[in-house]
């Protein structure tokens, strides 16, 4: 099978990210590297059983107290400017309160990354900067500054967070001492005597207690740290390639295709030399030596017309048989270079008639065609069923011959099968190549199966732009 559809390249591989540089701000981070990092004891084994005297767990404790202070009072902060430069922005003096706010909000992104890398090791890339300039152009760009506005976000939700998990924490961390300074307490003296537990409670749950607090510690931390990376930093050096080699894989395609197009716009042109100089061979070889013959016949008829009735009347009947001849080819030659029925009542009817000429029976089967639609298309069609029919008069010994056009969407696809012997190939030079080559000038498909146990079957898609 000889075709020529168009070849994608490959995408590029995507590449697995390190993960060993955490602390490398130019890496990607993956997700359990943070989880490796910042909350181990999630992933079981001796670090869930050294939990409570896990670094990662005294460390989260520290930075979630200084989080906890911090977060809410730039919630409190940001809340308020953005409510406050939002609901009087009708008025002068809302537009520069929701522009500072916003400028704070950026500066609280950038606090919390520097705090972030300093108590957790933790490095958060910066985001893309702010808009320049502070003029009248400027301002719209500045209150549309969305890393800003996901800094409000994330000032928000981590105070809400850690608001919650820190009172948890703590009072998860203190019940198992309550609890086992209970029984030791005089209740005459303290007012613990509603809370008496004894020992066979108390002290499983107070052996329980440290590793639930740890849980809730390295929990919280680990999601404080994706809300940073999610709301407070920017793309990793990984996602920045990742996408470029995507683009660069599209642009390889694309260049592809356009060598492609290339190549069959070349081909169209060559095809076309081809045709013109087949066109004047057959001018040149048929119709023009018939005319020759035609005009000896008739000064000969001419000549003897006085003096020999009969040559003349004989010479006339060639001449007249010559035209029929030089009329027959014409019509042939028309036919082969865009055949009227064609441009007059459509494809379908084309095939018809083409089938009508074949030595051997031709079923036509024809689905969504209409005159005048794709005509481009329609005439690439029908030179391939015609070269086809040729080909199984001549080469396929056949018995019968299936023709289907149908149109389905924005594609029209021909198909035409026989039941002869196989091992048709679409050599370079022959009518087949010279098919592909016009089906791929349209963009098309050109598809042909010819085995050797017999039967072929040639398949053709070409846009149909109606």
């Amino acid at each position: 099978m000889t075709s020529g559809p168009v070849t994608v390249p490959p995408r590029a591989g995507r590449s697995t990210p390190s993960t060993t540089a955490l602390r490398d701000p130019s890496d990607h981070v993956p997700a359990d590297v943070d989880v490796q990092h910042v909350a181990p004891a999630l992933r079981g084994g001796r670090a869930l059983l050294l939990a409570p005297v896990s670094a990662a767990t005294w460390s989260g404790a520290g930075q979630l107290a200084i989080s906890t202070l911090f977060t809410v009072l730039a919630a409190i902060l940001l809340i308020t400017g953005v409510a406050v430069g939002v609901g009087t922005a009708l008025v002068v003096v809302g537009v520069p309160v929701l522009l500072g706010t916003l400028a704070l909000a950026r500066g609280y992104g950038r606090v919390e990354r520097t705090r972030l890398a300093a108590q957790l090791g933790v490095v958060v890339l910066p985001p893309s900067p702010a808009p320049a300039g502070w003029g009248r152009r400027s301002w719209w760009p500045r209150a549309r500054d969305d890393r800003a506005w996901l800094a409000v976000a994330h000032a928000a939700v981590t105070s809400v967070l850690t608001s919650v998990a820190v009172p948890l924490a703590a009072s998860f961390a203190a019940v198992p001492w309550v609890l086992l300074a209970t029984p030791f307490v005089d209740a005459s003296r303290q007012p613990f005597d509603v809370i008496h537990v004894p020992a066979y409670v108390a002290v499983p749950v107070a052996v329980v207690l440290p590793w639930v607090s740890a849980l809730v510690v390295q929990l919280t931390t680990l999601a404080q740290v994706r809300l940073g990376r999610a709301l407070l930093g920017g793309r990793s050096r990984a996602d920045v390639e990742r996408a470029a080699r995507e683009a660069e894989t599209r642009a390889n395609a694309a260049e592809g295709r356009a060598e492609h197009l290339r190549e069959t716009r070349s081909a169209a042109v060559d095809a076309a030399d081809d045709e013109r100089r087949r066109i004047e061979r057959d001018l040149h070889d048929g119709a023009q030596q018939r005319l020759v013959a035609l005009g000896v016949e008739l000064g000969v008829a001419r000549r003897a017309a006085a003096h020999d009735p009969q040559a003349a009347v004989a010479a006339v009947d060639a001449a007249h048989g010559e035209i029929k001849e030089v009329l027959a080819e014409l019509r042939d030659l028309v036919r082969g270079v865009h055949p009227a029925v064609l441009t007059d009542r459509g494809l379908d009817a084309a095939l018809s008639a083409l089938a009508a000429r074949s030595p051997v029976p031709v079923d036509v089967e024809t689905r969504g065609l209409e005159p005048g639609m794709c005509v481009q298309a329609q005439a690439a069609a029908y030179f391939v069923v015609a070269e086809a029919l040729t080909n199984v008069a001549k080469h396929a010994h056949a018995a019968q011959v299936v023709v289907r056009a149908t149109v389905a969407g924005d594609r029209l696809r021909v198909e035409v099968a026989d039941d002869g012997r196989g091992g048709a190939t679409a050599a370079p030079g022959g009518g087949l190549d010279g098919l592909r080559r016009r089906v791929e000038a349209l963009d098309g498909a050109f598809l042909l199966l010819s085995p050797a146990t017999g039967g072929t079957v040639l398949t053709v898609e070409v846009p149909c732009a109606s």
